[in-house]
């Protein structure tokens, strides 16, 4: 890959800016991503191209948006859909959809409040998309520890990546059906989860009642900062490397692939 152009940097990071401004799209942008990232890009571009990255920006075939881990939960697919528009506009078959989503979860970040990191560019959108692959390869809110460690590791990425991946959580929501089950009947218990503070489970238990119209509700994932990425620890700044590394999965050049017209549809 060749290292941004002046040129795409400032078209892409010009919409980003344009379209991205409502905090709770940060969040999704940023989700979107990983999706669009090795792990079979489960939303959106290829099986082959992207980057559990950014677990978190776009899918564009049905297969991967539909996956489990992205139904109902991964959406700013208007806001891809956009920035695509006008880069058309502008430049015509230039800038891939895999790039437009890599510089809007960079610019997702660093506009919430996070780290900046320099990304390369020229990557191509792929042809196809498995939601059976999706679902296999992507990380579920349910699965144990030892089952997400091996999913990052077998696309590359390191314990380190983990944690610091995990990171991306101080920004967003959280669907309640992801984790209502602490709140209520942990391990089959009948009882909440002990380990959970207090005040936390009480307050999570009022925005999510034990019903199940409440599964779809959305949960601040940090109930005082939801909107902003600030999770400043000592692996602040190793975020943007590790997701550089995650943006660098499976990623198609050349020849390989295409660039989309329309971000949702192979050409």
């Amino acid at each position: 890959m060749e290292h941004s152009s002046s040129y795409k940097l400032f078209y892409v990071t010009w919409f980003c800016l344009l379209f991205l401004s409502p905090p709770l799209l940060s969040q999704t942008i940023l989700g979107l991503q990983p999706h669009s990232c090795g792990f079979t890009s489960t939303i959106a571009l290829s099986m082959d191209a992207m980057h559990l990255c950014y677990l978190m920006i776009l899918a564009l075939l049905r297969g991967r948006k539909n996956a489990f881990p992205n139904k109902d939960s991964a959406r700013g697919y208007e806001v891809i859909d956009k920035i695509k528009s006008k880069l058309e506009e502008a430049c015509p078959s230039t800038v891939s959809c895999t790039d437009i989503l890599t510089l809007a979860a960079t610019s997702a970040v660093y506009f919430s409040g996070g780290p900046y990191w320099p990304v390369a560019l020229g990557r191509r959108d792929g042809t196809t998309a498995s939601e059976k692959a999706a679902n296999d390869e992507l990380p579920s809110p349910f699965e144990p520890l030892e089952n997400i460690t091996a999913k990052f590791l077998a696309k590359g990425l390191d314990l380190k990546d983990v944690v610091v991946l995990s990171g991306a959580h101080t920004i967003g929501f959280a669907q309640c059906f992801t984790f209502k089950t602490r709140l209520f009947n942990f391990g089959d218990s009948g009882q909440p989860d002990p380990t959970l503070d207090s005040s936390l489970l009480k307050n999570l238990q009022s925005v999510c009642p034990n019903q199940a119209d409440s599964d779809t509700k959305l949960a601040p994932l940090d109930p005082v900062t939801s909107t902003k990425f600030d999770n400043v620890t000592s692996n602040y700044w190793d975020f943007g490397v590790s997701m550089v590394k995650m943006s660098n999965i499976g990623v198609l050049t050349g020849q390989n692939g295409q660039i989309r017209k329309h971000c949702r549809v192979v050409n």
